[in-house]
C-alpha cells in the first residue's frame, strides 16, 4: 500500500498553491462546508510536549487530518519547535492517498484565508499594507494580501528593527515598494490593511493608533493567553472570525473582553462562511474599522490538501 501513497514536499506545496486559486477554492469550501471537529490537543510528556490532531471531511468525499507536534525545547536541539504532517485519505475507502508537508500547507492556507476575508472586509482600493511580525508566516501574509487587493506599499514592523529590515529586503512583490518601519504607531497610521502574525502574550496593536477605514487581520494569537490587540480596538471594530467554534474556544483577543462583560456575543457579526456565502455583506462603510480574527480551521487544510493533490497527485 505504501508505494501508492504520494509524498508531497514543501516545495511542491508552495508551487501548487497560487494565492488566487487557493483563495477561490477556500471561498467555495466555506460555502459548501465540511465536518470539522474541534482540534484535540494531547500532552505527550511532562515537559510540555504536545500532539494536536485536526481532522475534517466531506461525507463520501475528501477526508484528512493534520498532525501537529509542539516540542518547546526543540530550539535547544537546533530544530523548530513545531512540526506538521497532513494525511489525505480516500473518503470512500479510508485508504491513505498522500502525505503532505504540513508546515507549507498551513502557511499557505492561513495567508489565503485572511486574504479571502479581506476581500469582504477591507476597502476595495486599499493600497497600503502593514505586516506586524517577522516570523515564518509574515512573508506569506504579505503575498496573499497583495493578491487580494491593489497593494502598492508594504511596511514591515517587528520588535527587532534589524529583523524587520531583513524581512523587507527579502520580500519581492511585483508592483510594490517594501520598507521597514521603526514606529508601529506610525506604520498603523499609514496602513489601509494591517496583518498581525506574532507570538505576543499581550496587546501589540492598540486602538488609538488605528485610523478610520482600516482593516485589521489578526492571526498570531491562536491559544488562550496570547493577545495581539487591546480591548478598545475590538470594541471600536466590526468583528468577524474564521469560525465561531474556534474563536469562542481559543481567541483571547475576543474572549478576554467578552468574559469581562465589555460586549456581548452579538458583537461578533459573522464567520468566514457567512461572508463567502453572502449571508453577511461585510464592510458597510468606508470609514469603519473591520477586524478579522483567525485561529485556523481544519476545513482550510482539507481544501488546500485536495488542491495540492489535484496538482501534484
Amino acid at each position: 500500500m505504501s508505494a501508492s501513497i504520494r509524498h508531497i514536499s514543501a516545495e511542491e506545496v508552495h508551487a501548487a498553491l497560487s494565492y488566487p486559486e487557493l483563495i477561490s477554492a477556500l471561498r467555495d469550501a466555506f460555502v459548501a462546508g465540511a465536518e470539522v471537529p474541534l482540534r484535540s490537543s494531547h500532552s505527550v510528556t511532562p515537559g510540555g510536549d504536545r500532539l494536536l490532531l485536526m481532522p475534517a471531511w466531506n461525507a463520501g468525499g475528501d477526508l484528512g487530518v493534520k498532525l501537529v507536534t509542539v516540542f518547546p525545547r526543540n530550539p535547544e536541539r537546533g530544530i523548530p519547535s513545531v512540526s506538521a504532517l497532513y494525511v489525505l485519505l480516500d473518503g470512500a475507502t479510508g485508504h491513505p492517498r498522500a502525505l503532505i508537508d504540513g508546515e507549507a500547507l498551513t502557511l499557505r492556507r492561513t495567508a489565503a484565508a485572511s486574504a479571502l476575508a479581506s476581500m469582504y472586509l477591507s476597502r476595495q482600493d486599499a493600497s497600503r499594507l502593514l505586516v506586524v511580525g517577522t516570523g515564518a508566516l509574515a512573508p506569506y501574509m504579505a503575498a496573499a494580501h497583495c493578491a487580494a487587493r491593489p497593494i502598492r506599499k508594504v511596511l514591515v514592523w517587528g520588535r527587532s528593527f534589524e529583523r524587520a529590515s531583513a524581512l523587507a529586503a527579502r520580500l519581492s512583490i511585483e508592483g510594490c515598494t517594501v520598507e521597514p518601519v521603526a514606529s508601529l504607531a506610525e506604520g498603523l497610521a499609514d496602513a489601509d490593511i494591517v496583518t498581525c502574525a506574532t507570538t505576543a502574550r499581550g496587546p501589540v496593536v492598540r486602538a488609538e493608533w488605528v485610523g478610520a477605514g482600516t482593516h485589521v487581520d489578526l492571526v498570531g494569537a491562536f491559544t488562550r493567553g496570547m493577545r495581539e490587540c487591546d480591548d478598545a480596538l475590538v470594541l471600536r471594530s466590526r468583528v468577524f472570525v474564521d469560525t465561531y467554534a474556534g474563536a469562542l474556544k481559543e481567541a483571547s483577543d475576543l474572549l478576554d473582553p467578552l468574559e469581562a462583560g465589555l460586549f456581548g456575543r452579538e458583537h461578533l457579526l459573522g464567520e468566514l462562511a457567512d461572508l463567502a456565502a453572502g449571508r453577511h455583506p461585510g464592510r458597510s462603510a468606508r470609514d469603519e474599522i473591520t477586524l478579522f480574527k483567525s485561529v485556523g480551521s481544519a476545513l482550510e487544510d482539507l481544501c488546500a490538501a485536495r488542491l495540492v493533490f489535484d496538482r501534484c497527485g
